[in-house]
């Protein structure tokens, strides 16, 4: 199946924004070592994916919210069918069909998004000065845009060059091996962090899941696919790393607006969440607001959150000296404390 759609769809959201910058004014020739057109153009590339993923991104996130609210249901058949790994598989696609719940859903923007990204770096490795110049007018570019993008730089480092571009890709580029490897090395520690900080943002917030199979994929993307990035980083272009840590950064701010209008579920055994929130605290003030006395009498009655637990660990010894009708610090033997004080009397 030929990829050259998505190639000349790339190419030419690519240049409709350079071509905008260079309309509002934006200067094409290099300021701080930087051809500001071109990165921009890039960074909002990522903008008009993101902008055309955002229902799927929607969608992400309510699948998210019903995987949450089947943990239980998740963690029972876990206890009926421990051992029989063939019989719990079958009974948990039931419930997910039954439920009408997607374990998939939660990767999926991540998925079409990867066309995007072979896109960007077919056409950014395509942009070679020594190729002739019928291969340069391809995917709806004219020779000046190619010429243009293919001398654009970031910081003196030019964007088709990679980390590991070869001594005979940097004299065609006429670029620094040491400003490149410089740049980009940077670009892929930057891109490795907030790969990381993306998928620790969801889990701190959602919690680590009950399935196995869906604790191994967020066990996946939080450490896996940032030290991948370590070595396959140095295979791409300056331009795709923008691009990736742009959409990155995209990525951080959606999920905060997104966790904070619609906060996840507080589920029992969440980690991420943390179970005391709403098992301690929440049912403690309930408890207190019902009945003060009876948390103190009975070691938290209505209440099975850590401060209930506390309670009843450490109040009844206090509890019973408070009741105990034996007064005085040291009450050993009242009847022999009373006696010195009625010798003289008689």
């Amino acid at each position: 199946m030929s990829l050259d759609w998505i190639y000349y769809a790339i190419s030419w959201i690519l240049l409709r924004w350079h071509d905008l910058w260079v309309a509002i004014g934006i200067p094409e020739f290099r300021v701080l070592g930087t051809n500001w057109t071109w990165v921009l153009a890039i960074v909002f590339l990522v903008v008009t994916v993101r902008v055309i993923l955002f229902p799927v991104f929607v969608k992400q996130i309510k699948s998210q919210r019903a995987m949450q609210a089947l943990q239980p249901k998740v963690k029972e058949l876990q206890e009926k069918h421990k051992g029989d790994r063939e019989t719990l598989q079958k009974e948990m696609m039931e419930l997910y069909r039954t439920e009408k719940a997607n374990p998939l859903m939660g990767c999926l923007p991540m998925f079409l998004q990867i066309p995007v990204f072979l896109g960007l770096f077919h056409v950014l490795k395509h942009l070679n000065p020594t190729l002739p110049d019928k291969y340069k007018t391809l995917y709806g570019w004219t020779l000046e845009q190619f010429n243009s993008a293919t001398q654009a730089r970031l910081f003196g480092a030019p964007l088709p060059a990679k980390f590991g571009s070869t001594p005979e890709q940097l004299a065609a580029l006429n670029a620094s091996g040491t400003t490149v490897k410089v740049v980009a090395g940077l670009l892929i520690l930057i891109m490795m962090t907030t790969t990381y900080l993306t998928s620790r943002q969801m889990i701190l917030k959602t919690g680590w899941a009950e399935d196995p199979q869906q604790k191994m994929i967020q066990r996946l993307m939080l450490y896996g696919i940032p030290l991948s990035l370590l070595v396959s980083g140095s295979l791409f272009p300056i331009g795709v790393i923008i691009y990736w840590v742009t959409n990155n950064l995209f990525t951080l701010a959606q999920q905060q607006w997104v966790l904070r209008k619609f906060p996840p579920p507080q589920m029992a055994g969440n980690r991420g969440s943390g179970p005391r929130p709403a098992g301690g605290s929440g049912v403690a003030k309930s408890s207190s607001t019902k009945n003060p006395v009876q948390p103190a009498r009975t070691g938290g009655l209505f209440g099975r959150g850590k401060a209930s637990a506390e309670t009843e660990s450490q109040n009844p010894v206090v509890d019973t000296k408070a009741l105990a009708p034996k007064p005085g610090a040291k009450p050993t033997n009242p009847k022999k404390g009373a006696r010195p004080a009625n010798k003289p009397q008689g």
